[in-house]
């Protein structure tokens, strides 16, 4: 028994010492990586003042009030979300034209009879949804500066999940050019929620950016109602430093994205001339609210009381620029809703649009049972385009095993 206790404690030690000595070759790379570009933006900065525009107003003491909330004013139930075709706006801004925030609630809110039936976990949510556009922390208005980006690669994460980001720069985000279409990729963020060790989070996140430069963070917590607030602030981004974009994926940190196949989807779409009003995923149709209060997707009847319009997962799509532009246009007309997939419905109905299925895109996995075996076979993966859901270490396994040349799988033959 002495020596199973003896056993414990070495175990401890040595778990202890690992520990440590990764911290301290992590913050020895910070450091490093630091100081570098530290001298790389001292130089920028000398050689063209305005490398970083008004954005570099965030990084000199300037503090931002910060909101918890979205934007959103009073539901009206039965609005009509037909309108006739939008076109892309002429006015877009040059620069990213929000700096500070003061988020008051709409106390006139408060008089409603529907507000004070509504359940009360959406009560701040509603009483701030007037505020749309926020201060930008992180930016990177440079990112499609050379205008050849074919595929622009959009990752919704949040501060914590380092490690879901990391595993997606090393497989299907990686930055390439692949048969001479290059490809990028952002992370949107927002802040961390309010309870967490936030002044060390923002660092590690701003340390994070230095290394690899893909990250756009907004000044808003980063709760679940607030993922709307993530769809409009990045397409309003785009219109303004990226337009010259060809496509668009945007997607979770937790999905399989074969690349190829992805590029594969585009080039048909391409050939067949169907490019100006792609958005391809997993569609879903004919879905109703959801009225049970234990669901993460509960919205009660005060909010939205009709069907939803057809609309895809969020777990990844596919869109061309064109179509991204002028939801950015119809997006500010509309009422933001806490459930981002359907909000883009919306503005896809009223462009008179809707999205387009295909089979490739599975984000509720290849099948709805997880122990399925099918959910871990590569062969799925091999031939699918989005596969929701996994984890780091299983992106990272998939990845390499569906990369492998060696892989062979059964060819579909015809009957």
């Amino acid at each position: 028994m002495d020596n199973f206790f003896r056993r414990k404690r070495i175990l401890k030690t040595l778990l202890s010492l690992s520990l440590v000595f990764a911290s301290l070759v992590m913050i020895s790379k910070f450091k490093l990586v630091d100081n570098s570009i530290k001298d790389d933006m001292e130089v920028k900065s000398m050689g063209h003042a305005g490398w970083c525009g008004p954005e570099c107003d965030l990084y000199k003491g300037k503090r931002i009030l910060k909101s918890s909330l979205g934007n959103y004013s009073p539901p009206v139930i039965g609005d009509d979300l037909d309108a006739p075709r939008m076109t892309v706006s002429n006015t877009t801004a040059s620069t990213w034209d929000v700096h500070v925030m003061n988020c008051s609630e709409d106390s006139a809110v408060r008089e409603n009879d529907w507000f004070r039936r509504l359940d009360t976990r959406f009560h701040q949510f509603v009483l701030h949804r007037h505020c749309r556009y926020f201060p930008m922390l992180i930016n990177h208005p440079d990112k499609c500066r050379n205008g050849d980006v074919h595929l622009l690669m959009v990752v919704k994460s949040v501060i914590e999940q380092h490690d879901r980001r990391e595993a997606v720069r090393n497989t299907w985000g990686r930055e390439q050019t692949i048969d001479g279409k290059r490809i990028k990729t952002l992370f949107l963020l927002g802040s961390a929620t309010n309870g967490k060790d936030t002044k060390n989070l923002q660092k590690l996140i701003e340390y994070e950016d230095m290394i690899y430069g893909d990250i756009l963070q907004w000044d808003f917590m980063d709760t679940f109602f607030n993922l709307t607030l993530k769809e409009v602030n990045f397409l309003k981004w785009f219109d303004i430093h990226c337009c010259s974009a060809k496509f668009i994926f945007k997607g979770d940190d937790d999905v399989f994205v074969n690349t190829n196949n992805l590029l594969e989807l585009i080039r048909f779409k391409t050939e067949d001339r169907k490019v100006v009003n792609v958005f391809v995923g997993d569609t879903i149709s004919k879905a109703i609210p959801i009225r049970n209060r234990q669901s993460k997707y509960y919205i009660p009847k005060e909010l939205f009381d009709r069907p939803y319009p057809p609309y895809v997962g969020g777990g990844g799509f596919l869109m061309s620029s064109q179509l991204a532009r002028r939801l950015f246009v119809v997006s500010e007309d509309l009422e933001l809703y806490p459930i981002d997939d359907v909000f883009l419905g919306m503005c896809l109905q009223k462009l008179h649009l809707a999205p387009e299925m295909h089979p490739g895109f599975r984000t509720f996995g290849i099948m709805k049972r997880r122990v399925s075996p099918m959910n871990s076979e590569p062969c799925f993966f091999k031939n699918l385009i989005v596969v929701h859901k996994l984890s780091p270490q299983e992106l990272l396994m998939m990845w390499s095993v569906v990369e492998n040349k060696e892989l062979v799988c059964a060819k579909r033959t015809a009957p």
